[in-house]
């Protein structure tokens, strides 16, 4: 599954900035023989959501990370644009394609 995720949204970034932004896509060229472009990190460190409690464990560190010390984007976890924390905490879904955790377990 994650694989699958990784090939999607890779290609799905490849399209974006050759649509929006071509004179980057040198920025992700490798020398491969399956591939031309790589987006993702070759092993990004998954955490497996097994259980409910490791889930809500993760998208609370999700939401709080803008205001760790080291990063201080925001005050709330609200603030931060690009966060979901709206979404779970007033019902404001910013983007589309927010699936709700909680109806996973």
């Amino acid at each position: 599954m994650q694989g699958s995720f990784l090939k999607y949204t890779a290609h799905e970034f490849k399209k974006l900035l050759l649509k929006t932004n071509p004179g980057k896509l040198h920025l992700y060229k490798v020398n491969a023989i399956n591939k031309h472009y790589e987006f993702w990190q070759r092993d990004p460190l998954a955490i497996h959501l097994f259980t409910q409690e490791v889930a809500y464990q993760k998208l609370d560190y999700l939401h709080n990370n803008p205001l760790a010390e080291h990063w201080q984007l925001v005050n709330h976890p609200c603030d931060y644009k690009y966060s979901t924390a709206r979404f779970y905490e007033d019902g404001k879904k910013d983007f589309s394609f927010i699936k709700d955790l909680r109806n996973e377990f």
